[in-house]
């Protein structure tokens, strides 16, 4: 039997309340986390698209790459997600 290979997002968020940087600190460090994640699973997910609403509040949904993501879940294009 074989495994389930996965294609996955990488969702990172973080809201205006953290400056008014290009790109947050706390993007950075989530996308490094979650790079060193996909690094660890290479068997298991075969590729990943980034998704990064910076400067977004958490509190509701209308978030423009959040929307994308969840489009290309529901076309069944990305079946994993990384937070």
């Amino acid at each position: 039997m074989s495994k389930k290979k996965y294609v996955a997002a990488i969702y990172l968020r973080l809201s205006k309340e953290d400056g008014d940087k290009e790109e947050s600190y706390s993007i950075a460090n989530q996308r490094a986390l979650a790079v060193d994640y996909l690094k660890k699973h290479t068997d298991d997910i075969t590729s990943y698209e980034e998704f990064v609403d910076d400067g977004y509040s958490g509190s509701n949904f209308s978030r423009p790459r959040f929307q994308e993501m969840i489009k290309q879940i529901l076309k069944g294009k990305i079946n994993c997600v990384v937070v």
